[in-house]
């Protein structure tokens, strides 16, 4: 049965990752069951009790709980033989072993099922209590890794920037993610390539309530469709009991940017219209179901009236979606805001490349403010970091005292020297590790080194 505080979790020296985990508490014994539970209960967001593995089994195909906390010794079967068989029909939650026989046998039969701690029987309030901490820790910190690691991966570097400018165009944008911040609604992002869609989608999220939780943002055209339902709902082993998350449960709690949405194959547009309707999904492999607490924002620069019109698009999809639009405007439409996004830009490039940033003067901001920009935002960016590195502006946004011609060409090979020498002191001099931040080849660095003489 349900055991839930009325109050806020309490807060300890056991840290703030139990304050929003859900916990499932299954032992025989009534006495030990109420004990757990009375330790737990406050300091967790919930926790529920199941006085068998049958029991158990029901409240989670109804829930899903972050952590278990598991006697081995129950009527029927141990507690290790019942997580091996959850783990094989889709139980992805960490466990907590409580056992009064800790053999090596035992011992390794549960790492091969994926148990996170032991816990021996008698034990004190605190020692339950730092296992649970542990166990949480690391799952947070494994989830963190491999939000990391699908950022690292992902197409281009990861947009965390501000949304910048006070042109009344982009202030009409700060205007509505203000007034979506508190909703639980879908967003769909749309407007011309380089025009701040993920920025636009980060910013709601920072202004929200889930601004603690995960942002996972997914470039749908990046993923291949044979591997498109493993990706995003993951899978378990059925033979060896073995688990890997999904990008839908790695965001859980948080929200699922979907970019390029009208790129994302057929098979997966059925999938996710469920997803968006139910708010669960079913692991490759699994016989259940995992509840979801997950918003999703979209992304694309496609017009997807058109592509539903000629059936390259679900028209249910796009209605699922289409709840609320954000139209990001061009740049070439908010030319106020050039001259500000240039200096931020200058400064950044400066201090990330160490070397000496670029004079904006009239010639050269009247030049930028009058171009077109179809690239956008993306376009003004990648051309200021492009003169930065090479010590002058192209031609066409050259001003007055800017260095041009062959005299930006002598030049070329020492900001090479001085951007490749800053990368190794920050890789403290490993040069296969600079070769991968710089995206050359090792034979590259150590050919530069030995034409420098260095």
């Amino acid at each position: 049965m349900p055991a839930a505080s009325l109050n806020a979790p309490l807060r300890d020296e056991y840290g703030e990752s139990l304050a929003g985990a859900s916990i499932l508490v299954i032992d025989d014994e009534p006495g030990m069951r109420h004990f757990l539970t009375k330790i737990l209960t406050p300091r967790c967001k919930r926790v529920e009790q199941a006085g068998s593995t049958a029991e158990a089994v029901e409240i989670l195909d109804r829930s899903h709980f972050d952590l278990v906390v598991l006697d081995n010794v129950m009527p029927g079967k141990t507690g290790l033989d019942w997580l091996r068989e959850q783990r094989r029909v889709g139980f992805f939650s960490d466990a907590i072993l409580i056992t009064a026989y800790a053999d090596l046998e035992t011992a390794i039969d549960a790492l091969r099922i994926g148990v996170a701690d032991f816990v021996l029987k008698p034990f004190r309030a605190n020692q339950i209590l730092n296992a649970v901490a542990r166990a949480l820790d690391r799952k947070i910190l494994r989830r963190d890794n491999s939000l990391l690691r699908h950022e690292l991966l992902a197409e281009g570097s990861p947009a965390k920037g501000r949304l910048l400018g006070k042109s009344p165009p982009i202030e009409e944008v700060r205007h509505m993610l203000g007034r979506l911040a508190p909703m639980p609604t879908p967003v769909l992002f749309t407007g011309p390539s380089g025009t701040g869609k993920e920025v636009a989608a980060r910013t709601l999220h920072a202004l929200s309530d889930r601004a603690d939780k995960p942002f996972v943002a997914v470039n749908c055209a990046a993923v291949a469709s044979d591997r498109c339902a493993q990706e995003f709902f993951g899978m378990t082993d059925r033979r060896e009991g073995g688990s890997q998350d999904g990008l839908f449960l790695l965001a859980d709690g948080g929200v699922l940017f979907l970019d390029e949405v009208a790129q994302m194959p057929e098979v997966m547009q059925a999938a996710l219209l469920r997803v968006l309707e139910d708010q669960r999904i079913r692991p490759v492999g699994a016989e259940r179901d995992i509840p979801l607490n997950l918003r999703f924002f979209f992304a694309t620069n496609a017009d997807l009236e058109t592509l539903v019109a000629q059936g390259r698009f679900r028209a249910d999809l796009y209605h699922r979606i289409n709840v609320v639009q954000i139209k990001m405007p061009p740049l070439k439409e908010r030319a106020e805001d050039i001259v500000e996004l240039a200096a931020l830009f200058m400064d950044q490039f400066a201090k990330t490349l160490a070397l000496p940033g670029l004079e904006l003067d009239e010639q050269t901001l009247l030049k930028i403010t009058r171009y077109d920009w179809p690239g956008n935002v993306r376009e003004l960016r990648n051309m200021i970091e492009r003169s930065v590195i090479l010590g002058a502006f192209p031609e066409e946004f050259a001003g007055a005292g800017q260095v041009k011609g062959a005299e930006a060409l002598e030049t070329l090979e020492l900001v090479t020297q001085r951007h490749i020498m800053h990368v190794l002191d920050a890789c403290d001099g490993n040069r296969a590790e600079a070769a991968r931040r710089l995206g050359v080849s090792r034979k590259t660095i150590d050919r530069k080194y030995a034409n420098w003489d260095i």
